[in-house]
């Protein structure tokens, strides 16, 4: 079993920048490949990026590419979303998600196998 906590979500500015974090517990955190997924009202879940075990490969939806970063540092159990230039097209509830040893490239939320409660991000114009 893995539990997922985001964190660092909030209300910004159009054009500012939000750091998202999703601490990992109950698993060997280096065997999990990671993902971001969002979730506006009334739409379905969204990709937003996924990194490999190791950090070596990540895989960022068209909408985020230049803006967003994902890292991981595996001696926190811990994986990043740097989201800079924020759009109000962004608002939604972001998602962390962990896909037992999957390759990092998975963009289907049914090939995660654990998921965090999520934490809020609303762009205002």
């Amino acid at each position: 079993q893995v539990q997922l906590v985001e964190s660092g979500g909030g209300f910004v500015q159009a054009g500012d920048s939000l750091r998202l974090s999703c601490a990992a517990s109950g698993r060997t955190f280096s065997n999990l490949a990671m993902g971001w997924f969002r979730q506006a009202p009334g739409k379905e879940r969204e990709f937003v990026v996924a990194i490999s075990f190791t950090g070596g490969t990540t895989n960022y939806a068209d909408s985020v590419k230049g803006r967003f970063t994902m890292s991981r540092d595996n001696a926190k159990n811990t994986v990043y979303l740097q989201m800079n230039s924020l759009k109000p097209e962004d608002t939604a509830v972001y998602y962390c998600a962990a896909d037992l040893f999957g390759s990092g490239r998975s963009r289907v939320p049914r090939d995660y196998d654990y998921w965090g409660q999520g934490t809020q991000v609303t762009v205002s114009s």
